[in-house]
């Protein structure tokens, strides 16, 4: 699985012009699913997400998980982060997972983050054609790969 986190002052996702999801501030979290991923890949980035210390503490220095913030995360899916580019010029994604293994391992990681935050996980729609707008608070982008937890 890959992950891009965003933190973020406030996101939404429009679908057919009409917006389904929005978040003050937290986190916006782009997320792949490859051919290979499983549920230990899963947990583990859903923990690692939860425990991330990205947030200003009161003398402005990032020492705060987004549940110290009563911070919100919305999950947008995102096959394209599996983009493969090293033949050519146009991306394939033969390594992005096929549905039915990427539809519920998104929709566990949206549960499993919800249970964790201990609040509703907003989210976009699987394989809509989305607009997602963010106003990126930093910036700060944190960049997760299963494939390389140390």
């Amino acid at each position: 699985m890959k992950a891009v986190i965003q933190r973020v002052s406030r996101a939404s996702v429009t679908i057919d012009a009409k917006v389904k999801s929005s978040i003050k501030r937290g986190y916006l979290i782009l997320l792949g699913i490859a051919d290979d991923d499983n549920k230990e890949d899963l947990e583990w980035l859903v923990k690692k997400i939860i425990a991330l210390r990205i947030f200003d503490d009161e003398n402005g220095v990032m020492n705060l998980p987004i549940e110290d913030v009563d911070g919100e995360i919305m999950v947008i899916s995102q096959f394209t982060l599996l983009a493969s580019y090293k033949k050519g010029n146009r991306p394939s994604w033969i390594h992005a997972a096929k549905h039915e293994i990427s539809i519920p391992l998104y929709e566990e990681f949206c549960h499993k983050m919800s249970l964790m935050l201990g609040k509703e996980v907003k989210t976009g729609e699987f394989g809509a054609d989305m607009k997602v707008e963010l106003i990126n608070d930093g910036p700060v982008t944190i960049c997760m790969d299963t494939k390389h937890k140390e």
